[in-house]
C-alpha cells in the first residue's frame, strides 16, 4: 500500500527573470491540515498549481504518494482533490450533471458516477439543487460545487485554495466541520488569507514571501513568537492610573494602552494573569474585560513577512 505523503524538492517556478517560487523543500504526512500563508503575490497559488500538476515547475519537483508530479503526473493527480482559486466550473451545466461529468473523468461510469455525484452533493448540502444551472448560483454555492468536485472521489490528499471564500458564517462552519472530519488519515493543504481559519483548522502553518519558505511551525508555535504571548489585556476605567500601578509590579516588563485596551507584558517567564486579577480585587478597579493573550497571529504574520506597522 502506497504511503500517503507529499514532498517538495527544490520546487521552483520562474517567469523570465521573475522567480515566483524559489526552491521550496518540505514534507507533509497524513493527519496534517497545513495552512499555507503569505502576502498577495507570495507564490501560494503558484505552489499549489505545481503540486497538482497544473503548472510545470521550472526546476525541482513534487512527489505525491511516491509519484513524481513531473514524470508520473497522471498517477500523482489521481491521489488528489483540487479546489482552484475561484472554483472554476462549466457554468452552463446543472450541478448534478457537472458532478457526474467530474465523476466520469475520475474513472466512474454509469450508476456509479451518479452515486458519487449524489454523495458529494449531500456532503456539501447541495442535494436540493441538482438541476440548477451553476451560473445562476450565488458565489457561496458555486464554492460549494467546487468543493464537491474536489472531494467527490474521496482523495487521500486535498489541496484547497481559499476554500471558504464567499461563504456566509454558517456555510464556513459547515465546510470547516467537513475538513476536520476528513483530516484524520488524509493530507489537507489550505491556502487562505483568513488567519482565523488557520487557528480554527490547521495543525501546521507555512508562511512564504517572495517565493521563499520563511516559517514552518504549528499555530501554537507561531503564537508563541508573538510579543503578546502570555500578556494580559484588560478594558478598565481610568486606564492611565491602572497602568501606573501595574507598571510597578516586578512581573511586568511593559504596559501599553492602545485602542481603548490596556495590555501588560510579562517580564521573562512571569505568569501575570493571577497577579493582575489580585490587583483588580485589591484596588476595586471597574474592569469590563480581562483576558490572557495566547498571542496574535496577525502580528506574527506581519513580523515574519516584513509588513508595516510592527512595534
Amino acid at each position: 500500500m502506497t504511503e500517503v505523503r507529499v514532498e517538495a524538492h527544490g520546487l521552483t517556478k520562474r517567469y523570465g527573470d521573475f522567480t515566483a517560487v524559489d526552491g521550496l523543500d518540505f514534507t507533509i504526512e497524513p493527519g496534517a491540515v497545513l495552512g499555507f500563508l503569505g502576502p498577495n503575490g507570495a507564490g501560494k497559488s503558484t505552489t499549489m498549481k505545481m503540486l497538482t500538476g497544473f503548472l510545470a515547475p521550472s526546476a525541482g519537483t513534487a512527489i505525491i504518494n511516491g509519484h513524481d508530479i513531473v514524470t508520473d503526473s497522471l498517477a500523482a493527480r489521481r491521489c488528489m482533490g483540487y479546489l482552484p482559486e475561484g472554483a472554476p466550473a462549466y457554468g452552463e451545466m446543472p450541478v448534478c450533471r457537472f458532478l457526474e461529468f467530474v465523476a466520469r473523468a475520475r474513472g466512474y461510469s454509469g450508476a456509479a458516477a451518479g452515486k458519487m455525484a449524489g454523495l458529494a452533493m449531500e456532503r456539501l448540502n447541495l442535494d436540493h439543487l441538482p438541476g440548477q444551472v451553476i451560473d445562476t448560483l450565488s458565489k457561496g454555492y458555486k464554492r460549494r460545487v467546487g468543493l464537491a468536485q474536489a472531494i467527490l472521489h474521496d482523495p487521500e490528499i486535498l489541496i484547497l485554495d481559499e476554500p471558504t471564500d464567499g461563504l456566509d458564517p454558517n456555510q464556513k462552519h459547515e465546510v470547516r466541520r467537513l475538513i476536520r472530519q476528513m483530516s484524520q488519515s488524509r493530507i489537507i493543504i489550505i491556502s487562505t488569507h483568513i488567519l482565523e481559519e488557520v487557528q480554527a483548522l490547521c495543525n501546521r502553518v507555512m508562511i512564504i514571501a517572495e517565493g521563499r519558505l520563511l516559517v514552518d511551525d504549528s499555530p501554537a508555535g507561531l503564537l508563541a513568537r508573538s510579543r503578546y504571548h502570555n500578556a494580559v489585556t484588560m478594558v478598565v476605567e481610568q486606564a492611565e492610573r491602572v497602568a501606573s500601578v501595574l507598571s510597578e509590579l516586578q512581573q511586568t516588563r511593559k504596559v501599553e494602552i492602545r485602542d481603548g485596551e490596556l495590555t501588560v507584558f510579562p517580564a521573562d517567564g512571569a505568569l501575570l494573569f493571577d497577579v493582575i486579577s489580585e490587583q483588580v480585587r485589591r484596588h476595586g478597579w471597574n474592569v469590563s474585560e480581562l483576558r490572557l493573550e495566547a498571542g496574535r497571529m496577525d502580528e506574527v504574520f506581519l513580523q515574519v513577512t516584513g509588513g508595516e506597522g510592527q512595534p
